[in-house]
């Protein structure tokens, strides 16, 4: 009852309030709490604005009616915004674009290089015999902007500067934050979708302290790239600073007849109350089969310490202790999620490397990108490197990182073969032990590398063989 009535609440904001009235649209991505304080409230004179007439009349299943105030969302800047005269950020980017400057992202193959004002590029370096070093690139977007714009009373500007009517917003950690868009177009052809050139979006956000770092690179569709950039340059700008999204608070005062609370919401949240007894420690044999679990996961973008990665999926299984989640991980029945766009990700160790694509209307769109065969595995690894070192401070060698090859997945139609995929396996430290970062990078048509970095990696690199293949430690 507690959901849906929170459901139901906001999607009766989202569309009209009462006597008609239209209110403006609500995003997921903004935090929001019901109070009821009963008949009498007082409504805060800091932080969100409330007015008496921005209300609703909402009524339950069981006919008890609220008057709920809804707070107006606003930045809570208007005034200095409204008094800003310094420059458009437009004109506070321009010295990073007159410097030629470049900023770097070095992922696990593909490195990104964002020249500002010129070009993003995506290429990879290989040393051949004879220290020839081929480069494999791509550039997925130049200067030259797929819509050209300029700012109000700025004309002929040599930079790919647009002037947003209305300042975008974008998730970051969790935190909706204006960015500032500068679209680039004219990159390299894109075979997947008849020759036509890669474009991307570039983000800058604010951050005092950043250095014009690359935050992340994502592919949204085919070919199409969002770039989210790192400056402290437009941090003078008001409409562009960095803002935490507060948690929203609408009151919800009973109406004659009704009690000060859902009868429903009442029972449940005495449900709840009962079943929080004090923790105990479980007998083993009293643990239930994890396979009955039921899994469920969440995807964000995320950063972690200086280098950022794309994706973090958080599967919730807390009752696993660190020695099943590894085995479980290690049998292939606790399989990791991830991906960002319109493609997802599922790896299911020793199984399976599945891309997915789910639609409300039309369901699960699946594609198999590799199968395990471990015969398969034993080959490639004697071709190619299993294992990658590196060297501890104290001297000792230690496993940074283990590939596992997944080939015979569905047949690919640009090559008429089948499609397989390169694992990479990375620790990963994290305060979650179920956190998870997964990337899927396509160097050749229809043969793919998917990165995978996790805790419950670290716990297990050391003990991989000569062919990279992992047990539970001993």
């Amino acid at each position: 009852p507690a959901p849906a009535l929170l459901c139901g609440l906001l999607a009766a904001v989202a569309a009209v309030a009462e006597g008609g009235r239209a209110l403006p649209q609500l995003s997921d991505d903004i935090p929001f709490r019901v109070n009821w304080p009963g008949t009498e409230l007082s409504l805060p004179t800091t932080g969100v604005l409330y007015k008496e007439d921005n209300y609703i009349i909402m009524t339950t299943v069981d006919k008890e009616k609220y008057k709920c105030i809804l707070p107006l969302i606003a930045s809570g800047n208007e005034e200095e915004e409204k008094d800003y005269k310094g420059p458009t950020p437009g004109e506070l980017l321009e010295p990073l674009f007159k410097q030629s400057s470049c900023s770097y992202r070095i992922e696990s193959y593909w490195t990104y290089e964002v020249c500002h004002g010129k070009h993003i590029r995506q290429y990879h370096e290989e040393k051949e015999t004879g220290q020839k070093i081929n480069i494999q690139e791509y550039y997925l977007g130049n200067m030259m902007m797929k819509n050209p714009l300029s700012e109000p009373g700025k004309s002929g500007r040599s930079f790919p500067f647009a002037f947003p009517a209305q300042i975008p917003t974008k998730n970051i950690e969790g935190q909706m934050t204006p960015y500032y868009p500068v679209e680039l177009g004219n990159g390299t052809p894109c075979s997947l979708r008849q020759n036509r050139p890669r474009s991307s979006t570039l983000m800058y956000i604010c951050h005092p302290e950043a250095k014009h770092e690359i935050l992340s690179v994502a592919e949204v569709t085919t070919c199409e790239y969002e770039v989210v950039i790192l400056t402290p340059l437009l941090c003078s700008h008001p409409k562009y600073r960095f803002r935490a999204s507060p948690v929203n608070d609408i009151f919800c005062q009973s109406l004659p007849g009704s009690p000060l609370k859902p009868h429903n919401l009442e029972q449940l949240e005495k449900q709840q109350e009962m079943l929080k007894t004090p923790f105990r420690r479980v007998k083993e044999e009293e643990m239930p089969s994890t396979k009955e679990e039921k899994f469920s996961s969440i995807h964000k973008p995320v950063a972690v310490g200086s280098h950022q990665l794309l994706t973090v999926g958080t599967t919730h299984i807390s009752k696993l202790t660190d020695e099943q989640l590894i085995k479980e991980f290690l049998s292939g029945s606790y399989c990791f999620h991830g991906g960002v766009g319109w493609w997802k990700y599922e790896f299911c160790y020793g199984k399976y490397v599945h891309q997915y694509h789910e639609d409300k209307e039309s369901g699960r769109t699946s594609v198999v990108v590799g199968t395990w065969s471990k015969e398969e595995h034993v080959e490639w690894s004697r071709k190619n490197a299993a294992r990658t070192f590196y060297l501890r401070e104290d001297g000792t060698q230690t496993v940074r990182m283990v590939s596992h090859f997944y080939g015979n997945g569905d047949v690919c139609d640009l090559t008429d073969k089948p499609r397989q995929v390169t694992v990479k396996l990375k620790c990963k430290e994290s305060d979650s032990p179920h956190a998870v970062t997964i990337y899927m990078l396509e160097p050749h048509s229809c043969q793919y590398i998917l990165g995978v970095e996790s805790p419950v990696i670290c716990k297990i690199l050391d003990t991989a063989d000569e062919y990279g293949l992992l047990s539970v430690p001993s």
